[in-house]
């Protein structure tokens, strides 16, 4: 992909959405049956309805972040924090990535837990980008925030995607996370798109937030200009001593009117099943597929948190007549 100049990429500030949160409230409102036939109508528009795109998560580098989020175990600031390990090596991340795609994934995502990289943590990642780009798979990090010049890096190495989520609307945003603000978020999605690498960016809903504040996180993403190649929609998986632990559960027609509002203001964008999807029945996961979401994390583990076994996902493809894209 050929890089872009920074000066003509405009990533929208909070209070400038070109989408009206009152818009996305609206979406939410309607009749469910209403809603999932008009998202299933754009998406049929742009994506093969029957085809779901694979990508398959690995933690290179676990624990021990500063950050405060309060949903992520990896923050060394919460009790029972998951421990600090050193980085993988090379060998350990191609044979993860080998199998990945020897299981039907076409994407390897490599997730670090750190506010953002510093250089001598940049350079083995350049190195693994380039190794699991060479076994024919696509490539994706997400690093946290970056610095100057560190995209251009990453996209010089091959990187074909950068995961940078907003998390939440910029209203409900420092209930969830102090160390950083909303406008960090925007800057790093700005460098990424400035390098020319394809922008992974969605949220995490059933935190705690309103409906109004789902409508306000997927305003903003939709505001990016353009939107992400790829939404990931995450549901909170709560893992004791964490902040968030104990919030009340979101409710799965809820998470799946999120979907389809997602796939309505995004239609070009692969929206995806990330975080929590252990926790959905086959039924919600189908009701969300239906709603539009064309992308799965694929396999035992998702950075820290469970995910379903291969085996589950291969049968219920096989019920839902889905087929790898």
């Amino acid at each position: 992909m050929s890089s872009c100049s920074c000066s003509s990429i405009h990533v929208h500030q909070p209070a400038e959405t070109k989408v009206p949160v009152a818009a996305v409230e609206a979406l939410f409102a309607k009749p469910f049956n209403d809603l999932l036939y008009e998202a299933q109508s754009a998406h049929r528009q742009h994506f093969d309805p029957n085809k779901v795109q694979l990508s398959t998560l690995l933690s290179i580098k676990t624990g021990g972040c500063p950050e405060d989020c309060g949903y992520c175990p990896q923050s060394k600031r919460h009790p029972n924090a998951v421990a600090d390990e050193p980085m993988l090596d090379i060998d350990a991340v191609l044979t993860a990535a080998r199998a990945a795609k020897d299981a039907g994934a076409s994407r390897f995502c490599m997730g670090a837990a750190w506010r953002g990289p510093k250089q001598k943590d940049l350079d083995p990642v350049l190195t693994m980008v380039r190794e699991v780009k060479a076994l024919g798979l696509e490539t994706c990090c997400t690093l946290g925030m970056l610095r100057e010049g560190q995209a251009e890096q990453l996209r010089d190495a091959g990187l074909d995607y950068y995961n940078h989520n907003l998390d939440t609307a910029p209203e409900f945003y420092g209930e969830i996370i102090s160390t950083r603000d909303f406008e960090d978020r925007l800057d790093t999605l700005n460098k990424v798109r400035g390098a020319g690498i394809n922008v992974c960016a969605g949220g995490i809903v059933g935190m705690g937030e309103s409906r109004t504040q789902r409508a306000g996180l997927l305003a903003q993403l939709a505001s990016l200009d353009p939107p992400p190649e790829s939404v990931p929609i995450n549901l909170l998986v709560q893992v004791e001593g964490t902040p968030l632990h104990g919030t009340d559960a979101l409710d799965p027609i809820e998470f799946v009117r999120t979907i389809a509002v997602a796939r309505i203001l995004m239609p070009t964008s692969y929206v995806r099943l990330s975080a929590g999807r252990q926790q959905m029945s086959d039924a919600v996961q189908a009701l969300c597929f239906l709603a539009g979401a064309n992308s799965i994390f694929y396999g035992d583990k998702l950075l820290t948190t469970g995910n379903p076994e291969w085996e589950r996902d291969q049968a219920l493809f096989g019920k839902l007549g889905l087929t790898p894209a």
